[in-house]
């Protein structure tokens, strides 16, 4: 996919994992069930889902770095500065040759435009908070968040998934 198809594809991505709510108990439900499925994969994730910069859930399996969490606080703070997920906005970067920096009144060091964070948006409401994931390759970190939202909400993981980046 061109990074154009990409943009198009998360936002609908964006628009169809949206929450009739969501609670402490969700958090913990769906980062119970996003770490069972990195174990299982063996993927060194770490996963961190917060709202309003509450952190309700978070593990950190094998394989991981104190870094990771660096890059999950970065992707965090695009999603609550953007209201889109990390990668969408990304990739509307690299289609504008846009720079996200001191020109737009940001750090770079304080935000990762990269793939891994997604917006909790709840339907009536907005975006509230985020779940984020580091460890493997950017469009990997967000597939696997998609993936995995929609596993929760019952929608269809394949449909809505990002096909191969175009080389």
């Amino acid at each position: 996919m061109s990074t154009i198809e990409d943009v198009f594809q998360i936002k609908k991505q964006e628009e169809a994992l949206r929450f009739a709510s969501f609670a402490e108990e969700d958090a913990w439900a769906l980062g119970s069930q996003m770490r069972r499925a990195a174990a299982t994969r063996t993927l060194p994730l770490v996963i961190d889902i917060r709202i309003a910069g509450r952190r309700l859930f978070y593990a950190a399996l094998p394989g991981t770095a104190p870094e990771n969490q660096d890059w999950v606080e970065r992707k965090i703070n695009v999603v609550m500065r953007q209201h889109k997920s990390s990668y969408r906005f990304g990739r509307e970067l690299l289609n504008s040759g846009k720079t996200f920096d001191e020109s737009e009144g940001v750090l770079p060091i304080n935000y990762a435009t990269h793939g891994g964070s997604f917006p909790i948006h709840i339907i009536g409401v907005g975006v509230v908070g985020t779940i984020t994931v580091s460890g493997i390759p950017q469009r990997d970190d967000h597939g696997f968040v998609v993936e995995q939202i929609s596993k929760y909400l019952g929608k269809d993981a394949v449909a809505l998934g990002l096909g191969p980046e175009a080389k």
